[in-house]
């Protein structure tokens, strides 16, 4: 079923998770151990993302540095049919621009179409400092749009080469929102504005970067609304775990945490404190939300069902 379907069908708000692939080399049965856990809340659907190679630097004993390309965490699309096939909950594998040429994002959305799954995530992805020579005549998809259009035009049936009775796919497209713009957008007016682009292009639902404070979400949506996108709009949870994620999540992903959450958590005296601390903010959080009528909450739990099991129990009771 898509997301949209699952949206529109919903008789109580959804609460739907975000996973990552084991590292490379790693147990699958790890993660799937994690899914298992979350299975009694009924999740509606699972993201799982996705990862370009990336480079790293490393110095030599000549005092030259030299430089590696590391592959990270495959296995994107085989774990979205291992838990569409074992748990029957819709998988949503997130497909990346950097990383891929067009022939290859073309060649994953047909496996997953053969799979069932009808899902994705259009995403611009980040390179990692990782530029990947491409074979003559090949082009990445440079931003989450054009990996959009490419999409939709397959939905029309329309592919990279003219196809003899090509059979059109039947693709629910998701793309990111940013509630405190993304950090290469000039101002929240621009970037709100690009993603109306998106959703022009054909993304039929928007999944927000995390926030810790309501009123980016509230605000975020009101001004998408008045800019004509009309599409679901799904809030995004973290729980924060560590005295750490204060510097590490605003540095990665660009948001703030409010200053009386950071000075709860920087007075904590132990580690079981923060995560208490976490748990019981993104539990109002998600409470509001749900009052409010935001159409499901995407915690991101990468692969830890422990914490968010806390946050979810209480609000079944919401439901």
């Amino acid at each position: 079923m898509k997301i949209t379907e699952l949206l529109d069908r919903a008789t109580e708000p959804l609460i739907s998770y975000e996973i990552i692939p084991p590292k490379r080399g790693g147990s699958v049965e790890d993660v799937l151990a994690v899914i298992e856990e979350l299975m009694p809340f009924n999740p509606p659907f699972i993201d799982v993302t996705s990862h370009s190679a990336e480079a790293y630097y490393e110095e030599q004993s000549d005092g030259t540095w030299r430089r590696h390309v590391k592959r990270k965490r495959p296995g994107t699309l085989g774990l979205c049919a291992a838990i569409k096939g074992r748990f029957g909950v819709e998988a949503v594998p997130h497909l990346l621009c950097h990383g891929f040429t067009r022939e290859e994002s073309e060649d994953a959305l047909i496996e997953l179409n053969y799979l069932g799954i009808r899902n994705v995530m259009a995403l611009r992805g980040d390179d990692g400092g990782f530029q990947k020579p491409l074979p003559a005549g090949r082009t990445s998809n440079a931003y989450a749009i054009d990996l959009v259009e490419q999409i939709a035009e397959m939905n029309q049936g329309v592919y990279l080469e003219d196809l003899m009775d090509a059979a059109p796919t039947d693709f629910c497209v998701g793309v990111a929102g940013y509630p405190e713009k993304h950090f290469e957008a000039p101002n929240l007016t621009w970037d709100i504005l690009n993603l109306k682009r998106k959703v022009d292009a054909g993304a039929h639902y928007v999944t927000m970067q995390m926030f810790f404070d309501n009123k980016h979400y509230f605000t975020f949506v009101e001004r998408c609304r008045e800019v004509g996108i009309d599409v679901p709009i799904i809030p995004g949870i973290k729980i924060l775990t560590s005295k750490r994620q204060l510097q590490t999540i605003p540095s990665r992903f660009f948001v703030e945490i409010p200053e009386a959450l950071a000075a709860e958590i920087e007075e904590a005296n132990r580690p079981e404190h923060v995560v208490d601390i976490g748990v019981e903010w993104a539990r109002a959080q998600t409470e509001e939300l749900m009052e409010a009528g935001a159409p499901c909450i995407h915690f991101y739990i990468m692969q830890r069902a422990g914490v968010v099991k806390r946050v979810v129990e209480p609000l079944r009771k919401l439901a």
